[in-house]
């Protein structure tokens, strides 16, 4: 996290760390620690972050106050985001529920209006707005623009919980910040991801096809490339709808999005400074609604993912109708998607560990180097419209998710505008966005600030 006092630039203006605090639970927390469960162990160490942009009226000034308070009361119940990740005896990651508290950063745009930032170039904007994470398993910043409007920044640890996790805490801290009814208390259940006992005599043969021991990675090559880009796009309501129409019936629209993904990715391999053997493309798979159809498992705060994929030649994905690669699409994500494969998975890790995995999606399958790897990660689940700290809804929100990986990684999520349009946060080598801004029938549209802040 910057420190006070510290200034980075976005699109020119300074943005100037000006108070630093760490908000503790309202009540204290007896310390325990409370052991990642198996699916939280397949995470490296990683951080995610998450953005809200709230227009000029007034809010900027007594928003980091309420938002304090109402951080301290909801971190009662979320009380592992207020502690650590620390190793146990095996070396393997668990939580320190200690009530250290989550490092909270009031900043400073100076001059700049919020309606001046080129949201859709990541490294100009949302770069210098949510905080870098130090020490904790979170923290936040709230920048101030002359405007009066607010940016509210957060960062969290992978490990800890996945997205819809951290969907569920941040509904609750806006209801706490509005004075409203409590949301239902999020569950630490382990036991609803314990491993089978006894255990199988043989592994998971889905689970061993999509993770590997880190041990039998191979070492990286040297780096060749530019670096990745990252960037903010828009997909207009009607564009989901016509990519949906062409992958055929019974195809979702992530599926239709993912298949046209996976075919620009196909395209850009030819502009790629290294040849490319094939395009290896993964999709983030939830599991709760498939190992427990109870709904025993809705509150559940952690990981519950796994990431199937598929691979094939870029010459191969180039001359195939999108309707065709929807199905291969639809294909390895229904494979996955069942409450066996996630027992299996569940197996899987604990007959490894404590030795750590990775996931073949970001390796790019059985090809590694020599394939081009994304993964989609669908933040449709975003509750935008419900992260209101009691001055409306949002008028701009996106993920942050610029990790060091060589895999790209792409996330969709609902625009603020409630229109069906989506928001898709990319990281990518710069031949792929170069290939979605040069798309013929562009589905891929720049964020104009009038797109999100009307007539400045």
């Amino acid at each position: 996290m910057v420190r006070e006092g510290e200034a980075t630039k976005a699109h020119g203006h300074e943005v100037t760390v000006t108070s630093m605090t760490t908000v503790a639970p309202a009540l204290p927390v007896q310390e325990h620690r409370l052991a990642l469960s198996n699916l939280d162990l397949l995470l490296p160490p990683m951080d995610v972050g998450v953005f809200f942009c709230y227009a000029g009226d007034g809010a900027a000034a007594a928003l980091p106050a309420i938002l304090k308070a109402a951080l301290a009361e909801v971190l009662v119940a979320y009380y592992p985001l207020a502690g650590e990740v620390v190793a146990n005896a095996a070396g393997e990651g668990e939580l320190l529920c200690s009530g250290r508290g989550v490092d909270f950063a009031e900043a400073s745009a100076g001059d700049a209006a919020l309606c001046e930032l080129r949201l859709g170039v990541v490294d100009e904007s949302a770069e210098k707005l949510v905080p870098k994470k130090k020490a904790g398993v979170m923290c936040v910043q709230v920048t101030k623009f002359k405007c009066g409007g607010a940016v509210v920044g957060c960062t969290f640890d992978h490990r800890v919980c996945d997205a819809y996790s951290f969907n569920m805490f941040l509904v609750a801290w806006a209801a706490a910040a509005r004075g409203s009814s409590p949301s239902p208390a999020p569950s630490f259940d382990r036991s609803l991801l314990a491993p089978s006992v006894p255990a199988p005599a043989c592994p998971h043969a889905l689970a061993d096809r999509l993770f590997v021991p880190v041990s039998c990675v191979p070492a990286p090559p040297a780096p060749t490339e530019a670096a990745a880009s990252n960037r903010i796009f828009r997909v207009t309501a009607a564009d989901v709808a016509a990519l949906q129409a062409a992958a055929g019936p019974g195809r979702t629209k992530l599926e239709a999005f993912t298949a046209h993904l996976w075919q620009l990715h196909a395209r850009a391999a030819a502009e790629s400074p290294r040849r490319r053997r094939s395009c290896s493309m993964g999709v983030v798979v939830d599991g709760r609604t498939r190992l427990r159809r109870d709904g025993a498992m809705r509150a559940y705060f952690g990981n519950v993912l796994t990431i199937p994929y598929g691979a094939t030649s870029p010459g191969h994905l180039r001359d195939m109708a999108l309707a065709d690669v929807a199905d291969d699409v639809h294909r390895w994500v229904v494979e996955a998607a069942t409450g066996e494969h996630f027992r299996g998975l569940v197996d899987w890790v604990e007959a490894l560990r404590p030795e750590p995995s990775v996931a073949r999606a970001y390796l790019g399958g059985d090809d590694g180097a020599e394939a081009a790897a994304c993964v989609v990660s669908s933040g449709m689940r975003m509750p935008v419209g419900e992260v209101d700290f009691g001055w409306g809804r949002p008028a701009f929100a996106s993920y942050h998710f610029p990790w060091p990986g060589s895999a790209g990684y792409v996330m969709p999520m609902p625009s603020a505008r409630g229109d069906g349009d989506w928001v898709v946060y990319v990281h990518a080598a710069p031949e792929v966005v170069k290939a979605m801004e040069a798309e013929p029938a562009t589905v891929f549209q720049a964020i104009e600030p009038d797109y999100v802040f009307g007539q400045a």
